[in-house]
């Protein structure tokens, strides 16, 4: 299984969720979907890091927000924020993902969907929160 693919997967649904904000925004679509082979597992694992996120929201907003120190959620990239909440996700709530993995995997992300400079910002904002929560690299 390809986690990063099920990763951007949860990233697609994350943001289009964010303006949607209705629950056929997490569905896989034809387009959005997996091939069949891999499809179970992709969707089960991205299934889980978008109900995981937005089951624990505001609590992974508050951990980013005081992270972030001078920066308000409402003004970093609305692709950056669903990076980092689904990465936050993974370094509190998922013990069976190292905090580096996750971190590698965000920023890997973060260079194919995002801006450049995002990629340091959320870099220092993910190596801040896993030293926060004990799980640093």
């Amino acid at each position: 299984m390809n986690r990063r693919k099920a990763r951007e997967y949860a990233l697609q649904m994350l943001f289009q969720h964010e303006f949607a904000g209705d629950r056929s925004s997490l569905e896989f679509t034809e387009e959005r979907s997996p091939d069949q082979k891999k499809n179970e597992e992709l969707k089960k694992f991205a299934g889980e890091l978008v109900s995981g996120t937005l089951e624990h929201l505001e609590e992974i907003d508050r951990v980013v927000q005081e992270a972030a120190e001078h920066w308000k959620m409402e003004r970093m990239a609305a692709v950056d924020r669903n990076i980092l909440r689904c990465a936050v996700y993974e370094i509190i709530y998922r013990s069976d993902i190292p905090a580096a993995v996750t971190i590698n995997e965000a920023l890997e992300i973060a260079k194919k969907y995002s801006a450049l400079e995002s990629v340091a910002f959320i870099n220092g904002l993910l190596d801040k929160i896993a030293h926060i929560h004990g799980k640093s690299k």
